[in-house]
């Protein structure tokens, strides 16, 4: 690592124990820093989290924010789903202390070149890919970020010869100070986290500083078929790579090649990767299929675009499972592709209502009490043939902490009806059996 002294001594809290937020309090233990961690939530799973902090030293407070926690600090560190109005950043702000988001940190430490993705769909794709090209190229690369694995978790196992793949959201780059990538991809703008950003101009403000420290030594790759990208980076002091999509390439892989093309990595590394690439977890993921009822894990579509990928890529009849956190997204965006294609929307979560409003009198819709029970009634209403497609068009946070574990549960429902299912068959084929043979047919 590099600045490895920088932070011995100082007092730093870190707000929110999620992943990144206990990766980064004890990354900064082990660099010397006095860490304090403030969470709001007192739950099982920050309980958990609590458990695994480094030391019993790193002052720690669970259900709650206080001021002691902030004031008199040389630094905070917030993790993603931490806004600006909350209590920890508007004290901060009072008291003139810095606030940075955990790829600040992992940046200011790590020595590898770093490859930054940004945007609103298609980032964990991209990014990964991008990892894979790389190691199929002869690096060693680390795939970090948004993604799931916090850069601080892994910093310090980066060597200056390294890459890492780093996607980062809007909500960590509102709060990075120099962060600077020798690569930075914006790969597409689209309504979006409005339930978090006050409109599409604050959004775009945000996605913007991926670039704002970079210079003319640097690369900025951006998709040509996004007006919004071509107009906002027209005055971007780094050098401008553009990628479009073609009949050999979809708009993610084209980003990717880019990048391998900046790199000097050759194409059929690319196209090797890419004819091996099975997708990723939680995205058109197949999980089973019962009574030849296919069921498909779409539980990263956090956008309506998303689903109608998804939607435009099934060939059967879908019932869609649908809803969660509202993002301020238009549902009806949806209508065009789910015509005559989706045959039932099953609706979960905060944003039922809302989707209601946009889809009453235009599609048959029904509501479930919790994922699981969505699965249950989408199995009796699907017919032979059908698809069952968790594609939920919003964020998982009021129901689930992420994605992932959204995803992990729809998952293990549709196996928990799979045993059912084939337990109440072979419970029927033997009391078949037990009749044929009383009646000595």
């Amino acid at each position: 690592m590099r600045n490895i002294d920088y932070f011995k001594g100082k007092k730093v809290t870190v707000v929110g124990l999620a992943r990144s937020g206990l990766a980064c309090a004890n990354l900064l233990y082990d660099l010397g820093a006095q860490v304090s961690v403030s969470e709001t939530q007192d739950t099982p799973a920050t309980r958990a989290s609590a458990s695994s902090l480094r030391s019993p030293r790193i002052k720690l407070e669970l259900g709650k924010h206080s001021r002691e926690y902030i004031e008199g600090r040389d630094l905070i560190v917030v993790s993603p789903g931490v806004g600006n109005s909350s209590l920890p950043v508007v004290w901060a702000q009072e008291s003139g202390v810095p606030v940075v988001s955990e790829i600040e940190i992992g940046w200011m430490l790590c020595p590898a070149s770093i490859i930054a993705v940004t945007g609103s769909s298609g980032k964990t794709t991209v990014t990964t890919l991008i990892a894979r090209v790389l190691e199929a190229a002869g690096k060693k690369a680390f795939v970090l970020g948004n993604i799931g694995n916090p850069f601080c978790r892994e910093v310090a196992k980066i060597s200056p010869a390294d890459f890492v793949s780093l996607e980062v959201s809007s909500f960590q780059l509102e709060r990075i100070g120099d962060f600077k990538p020798g690569i930075a991809v914006m790969l597409n703008i689209l309504r979006n986290h409005l339930d978090r950003h006050k409109d599409m101009r604050e959004y775009l403000e945000a996605k913007k500083r991926i670039f704002m420290n970079q210079d003319k030594n640097d690369y900025l790759v951006v998709n040509r078929e996004d007006e919004t990208l071509v107009e906002i980076v027209k005055d971007a002091k780094p050098r401008v790579e553009y990628f479009s999509q073609s009949p050999l390439r979809n708009p993610n892989q084209a980003a990717v090649e880019t990048v391998a093309g900046i790199l000097g990595i050759k194409e059929e590394v690319c196209n090797k990767v890419f004819a091996d690439f099975k997708g990723l977890p939680h995205r058109m993921e197949f999980v089973a299929a019962i009574d030849n009822v296919r069921f498909i894990n779409d539980s990263k579509a956090t956008l309506v675009e998303s689903t109608v990928w998804a939607i435009n890529n099934i060939d059967s009849p879908i019932l869609l499972i649908a809803g969660g956190k509202d993002k301020g997204v238009d549902y009806k965006g949806l209508l065009p592709a789910a015509k005559g294609r989706v045959r039932e929307v099953i609706l979960i979560g905060q944003a039922k209502d809302k989707i209601r409003e946009a889809f009453s009198g235009k599609l048959p819709l029904s509501e479930a009490g919790d994922l699981r029970q969505a699965v249950e009634m989408a199995y009796k209403k699907a017919s032979s043939g059908d698809c069952v497609l968790l594609s939920p068009m919003c964020s998982s946070f009021d129901m689930f902490s992420d994605y992932e574990e959204r995803g992990e549960v729809f998952k293990q429902a549709v196996l928990d009806l799979a045993k059912t299912v084939i337990a109440r068959e072979s419970s029927n084929r033997h009391c078949e059996e037990r009749f044929l043979r009383r009646s000595n047919l």
